[in-house]
């Protein structure tokens, strides 16, 4: 007879029940953590060895699977393995799971995925950053069904991204990883990237990071404390983890390292239990971050060990330890303590094991290792598309797009480094802290893409290098050392300048210089930004503010393109270059797409979703500050001369007529509903992006000058113009109140429309009338943006 557990058509519950009340105690925890192993496709597997994952080099396997295994950390992504080696590797272990296991209990893999799959061969997109400037949820969607696709080929059930993160502090080496500085946006196009990701069945899970403030760390520095009250922290930084747990059925979240008001996330009850489960609903699991049990006590030191740490976690709401098994067994000795009950093992275990079975896992344990697809023509598209809808013009005295006849040098450190368009989640670039190396052959550089856009008019000299050489980066954490060590920190940036005057050369013998600056990411300071690459300045790394001067000075037109994790200042020369374009990384097609947008093949049509802050002085800055923020009388380095929202096209656009739907809405269930018009007053096609702004003129708690609601995209053939609706719920006039709830209070709002968050072209307000109102768990939290036929000329 087979056990219900084993039988499909057994309903859910009772499967979860069965096998649960089959399993010892032993058991039980091994389905609660992950192990880190290299594997064999042999099945001569190992642990992986180092002081991170936290094995040992000669320790049996299966000594550590006998009962069972929760997830084995990055299967393919530990080093750089042929996919279909990887996956048969990954298929020998699930066949001893299943097997050789007393309960046959498959294992679930997880990945990165934050810039497509953390895989060799996998196609490598752009990051997060550009995703956020496209302005395009549709387009986003598209990236995480295909990432998913790749995910599901080699085996993988849960992906490790999307970073939910709002940016706040441009010297946080992360940045690069987020979506923008908007709490809307940010869960907007998390909300696109989950449901690409996990599919309508979400036999996948996406999972949420790092749950919750991350990115407002002291200083902008890696793991830093967060000072933040509850009003703020619900109102810029939850918001967009609601967002894609109600919106998008998230199967997963990940807690953030750091405390928050003296608290662990790792270890706080009330946001991965009483926020995340009982007031959102939320029904998937939670995984640690890497090592964050651990931290507990060797960082934080909120637990005596490992076993205080284990029960501090999983009393919290924790369902899987990450990446290895450093706390979880100890669970035992916290049971024995009666630091944590039987009980609360149990229903980790239990919500572990319903996922197993939702993703189809015992019915279908092994990927067809003969169906391995990745960097699909599909994808490739899907990854150049993002490319192009993300270039950001953010300056153009009218030398763009290019001459055809024009004679054009390429100039700088990024111009051909295949690892300067990819983020820190890139296969290639995440290997350089193992000192390990990766193909970018499918890369292309922007000289690659400009000298197939222009052949025989492209001329090239590199000018400095960044790095004179990328290596393992520094100590994994700052806790690592003693606050009263005196670090001696050697400068890693590149000190020749042996190759200035030939890029000056080369510049005085072309009609136009293009000069490629900006970051090359990599983990723990083996770039310039990234995660664990903090910075203290916004000026250029290493030389290349002073390789842009020499350039500048020879007269020729500049065309300054930045591909970079964080927003730069230019020393100054903001107001004497040509033009400047901002790619983020803008991934294995960027070099094509960047030649097609500076060659007016593709019209720009990116938009910042950072504000790009006047001086390092003025951070943490962004649009939808406080009121107060700017300082009495107003600083002068405060603000920003390209704002959130910023970004020009090759034309011009018009905005008209608005026209609201009524002066007076109901605070129950009323929408403000309004129409304007855009007409393109230029001479070639473009993209206009809308974007519509709310601010609270009188509340009961300091409310943002603005805050984002609504925006799209808006194809407009020259001369020709499109009627834009827009309704947008009362709910999301929504904030924080005394009480901690969210509340919508009745009042006048400004209506602002325009072309970014300082462009602002029309004016309206709106009455919102009726009692104070406490929001339900399942508000309304998406404005609705429709275009009309063209409106007549």
């Amino acid at each position: 007879m087979t056990e219900p557990y084993k039988n499909p058509d057994t309903p859910l519950e009772t499967r979860v029940e069965d096998l649960l009340s089959r399993m010892t105690l032993d058991e039980k925890i091994a389905q609660l953590h992950a192990i880190w192993l290299v594997l064999d496709e042999h099945g001569n597997h190992r642990v992986r060895a180092d002081s991170f994952a936290g094995g040992a080099a000669h320790e049996s396997v299966l000594d550590r699977l006998r009962d069972g295994l929760g997830q084995v950390t990055r299967p393919l992504g530990t080093r750089a393995i042929d996919p279909d080696r990887g996956l048969r590797a990954l298929n020998q272990l699930q066949k001893f799971m299943v097997e050789e296991t007393r309960l046959g209990i498959p294992v679930l893999s997880h990945e990165e995925c934050l810039s497509g799959a953390m895989v060799r061969g996998a196609t490598m997109f752009p990051s997060s950053l550009a995703f956020g400037a496209t302005w395009n949820t549709d387009l986003i969607e598209q990236v995480g069904t295909e990432i998913g696709a790749e995910l599901r080929a080699i085996g993988c059930r849960q992906g490790l991204a999307p970073v939910l993160d709002v940016a706040r502090d441009a010297r946080w080496g992360r940045t690069e990883e987020t979506f923008g500085e908007d709490p809307y946006l940010t869960g907007l196009m998390a909300t696109a990237y989950v449901r690409g990701l996990q599919g309508e069945k979400r036999d996948l899970l996406a999972t949420l990071k790092h749950y919750v403030g991350h990115s407002f760390s002291e200083g902008g520095r890696n793991h830093a404390p967060v000072h933040l009250g509850w009003r703020a922290l619900n109102d810029d930084f939850m918001l967009p983890f609601e967002m894609a747990v109600k919106l998008a059925n998230a199967g997963s979240i990940m807690p953030a390292y750091h405390d928050i008001d003296n608290e662990p996330l790792h270890a706080s009850r009330h946001l991965l239990t009483e926020v995340l489960r009982h007031q959102w609903g939320f029904d998937g699991i939670i995984v640690a971050d890497y090592i964050g049990i651990t931290l507990l006590h060797t960082h934080h030191g909120v637990a005596a060990d490992a076993a205080e740490a284990a029960a501090l976690a999983f009393g919290a709401g924790l369902d899987v330890e990450l990446p290895a098994d450093d706390c979880a067994p100890h669970l035992k000795a916290a049971l024995a303590r009666g630091l944590i009950d039987l009980a609360t093992i149990d229903e980790a275990v239990r919500r572990h094991l319903r996922e197993k079975f939702r993703v189809g896992l015992f019915e279908a344990p092994y990927a067809n290792e003969g169906a391995v697809v990745l960097q699909s023509s599909k994808a490739v598209a899907v990854a150049r598309t993002v490319a192009e809808q993300s270039i950001t013009l953010l300056d153009n005295t009218g030398v763009l797009p290019l001459s055809p006849e024009a004679r054009l040098a390429v100039i700088g450190p990024t111009a051909d480094d295949p690892l300067a368009l990819l983020g820190d989640y890139s296969f290639p670039v995440h290997l350089i802290n193992t000192d390990q190396t990766d193909d970018t052959d499918q890369v292309v550089t922007p000289l690659a893409g400009l000298r197939a856009a222009c052949p025989g008019r492209v001329r090239y000299a590199r000018g400095c290098n960044i790095f004179d050489e990328r290596s393992a980066g520094a100590p994994v954490f700052p806790g690592d050392v003693e606050d009263n060590t005196s670090l001696d920190i050697a400068e890693r940036y590149s000190t020749r300048r042996d190759m200035f005057d030939a890029a000056v050369a080369c510049a005085q013998d072309a009609d136009v210089a293009i000069v490629c600056v900006g970051d090359l990411s990599g983990i723990f300071q083996t770039g310039t930004v990234g995660e664990g690459s903090d910075v203290d300045t916004l000026d250029l790394p290493g030389l290349q503010q002073a390789l842009l001067d020499a350039i500048v000075a020879t007269g020729t037109p500049v065309v300054v393109v930045l591909s970079s994790g964080r927003p730069y200042n230019l020393g100054g020369q903001e107001h004497k270059i040509a033009a400047q374009v901002m790619t983020y990384f803008s991934g294995q097609e960027g070099g094509r797409a960047l030649a097609d947008v500076l060659t007016g093949a593709v019209e720009p049509s990116g938009r910042l979703t950072l504000s790009v802050p006047r001086s390092a002085g003025a951070v943490p800055y962004f649009y939808n500050h406080k009121f107060k923020s700017s300082g009495t009388p107003v600083a002068r380095h405060f603000g920003s001369r390209y704002p959130f929202g910023h970004g020009l096209s090759y034309t011009s656009f018009a905005y008209s007529d608005l026209a609201l739907a009524a002066d007076q809405v109901a605070i129950e269930t009323g929408d403000v509903t309004m129409t304007f018009t855009i007409r393109n007053t230029g001479s070639r096609a473009g993209v206009a992006v809308p974007q519509l702004y709310m601010r609270d003129r009188l509340a009961s708690v300091v409310r943002p000058v603005k805050e984002l609601k609504a925006f799209g995209r808006v194809h407009l053939e020259p001369g020709a113009a499109r009627k834009v609706q827009i309704a947008l719920p009362t709910d999301m006039l929504n904030f924080t109140g005394r009480d901690g709830r969210r509340i919508v209070e009745p009042g006048m709002f400004d209506l602002m429309i325009g072309e970014s968050s300082a462009n602002i072209h029309l004016h309206a307000k709106v009455e919102v009338t009726g009692e104070v109102r406490h929001l339900p768990q399942n508000w309304r939290m998406v404005s609705r943006f429709e275009t009309a036929e063209e409106a007549p000329s």
